[in-house]
């Protein structure tokens, strides 16, 4: 299928990540320039030796997207080397699990800042040229927390779904520019990040990882983690010119994990 975004740029943030660099590949492969960020350099070049070859432009920028005040930089940068941005992937990572009870405020207000804040003041960089060119994407991973709270992520259970709610005002903002704003809720994807969570379970409730791996299968209609690139086709669908009705929405991908309607 044709996506109808070949020659579109893309700046994907947590590149270097399962899920970043799964986006970055699916992308590609529909012909989207890539502008790939990422705080760990090892695991931007890793992305970069990825996407070697698929015949598209490739920049990455060791990025921390807790930095604020870098963001003009990076984008003037991008926008110097590959092209304006049509494509934006919000992808942050996640705090340390921890009950609700109990958080140290000055690492919640570092967390906001790097997860929330940080989506919210690059998206507003990037926005006025995609309004002015009536065409962009908007797409922001979030998890399944938002819809039913995960236990012991009580911080990222918060924050993302502050995204959530900050999102679905700005699609009605942009919506008549031809922009697509969107949340993407993976469920327990194959990735470093769902490995240590279930490190972390195993050990908190004094188990085997395998122990806890099998209940979580268990609960996933599937029976099984989704693969990075399951979830990274869902994105490349949200990106395409044929997702232009679809805004303000929020899409699972999760094997049918959330039985909530």
């Amino acid at each position: 299928m044709d996506y109808g975004i070949h020659g579109r740029t893309a700046l994907v943030l947590g590149a270097g990540g399962g899920l970043g660099s799964a986006v970055c590949l699916a992308l590609a492969r529909e012909g989207v320039n890539i502008a790939a960020a990422d705080v760990n350099a090892d695991a931007l070049q890793a992305t970069r030796e990825k996407l070697a070859g698929l015949g598209v432009k490739v920049l990455a920028r060791e990025w921390d997207l807790a930095d604020i005040g870098s963001q003009r930089g990076h984008l003037d940068a991008i926008e110097r080397e590959i092209g304006s941005i049509d494509i934006l992937f919000n992808n942050t990572g996640g705090p340390a699990p921890s009950p609700a009870y109990q958080f140290d405020a000055a690492t919640l207000a570092g967390q906001f800042q790097s997860m929330v804040a940080s989506v919210m003041a690059l998206t507003s960089l990037v926005l006025p040229g995609m309004r002015e060119r009536k065409w962009g994407r908007i797409i922001t991973s979030a998890s399944s927390g938002v819809v039913a709270p995960i236990p012991n992520l009580a911080v990222s259970n918060s924050l993302r779904l502050a995204l959530v709610g900050w999102a679905k005002t700005l699609a009605r903002e942009v919506a008549a520019d031809g922009v697509t704003v969107n949340i993407a809720i993976p469920g327990r994807i194959a990735t470093a990040r769902v490995k240590f969570l279930d490190e972390s379970k195993a050990t908190r409730q004094g188990v085997s990882v395998e122990n806890v791996t099998a209940e979580s299968l268990a609960s996933i209609p599937m029976a099984r983690y989704g693969e990075p690139g399951e979830y990274a086709n869902a994105i490349a669908f949200l990106a395409s010119a044929g997702a232009s009705y679809v805004t303000g929405s929020q899409i699972r991908v999760d094997g049918g994990l959330l039985s909530n309607i």
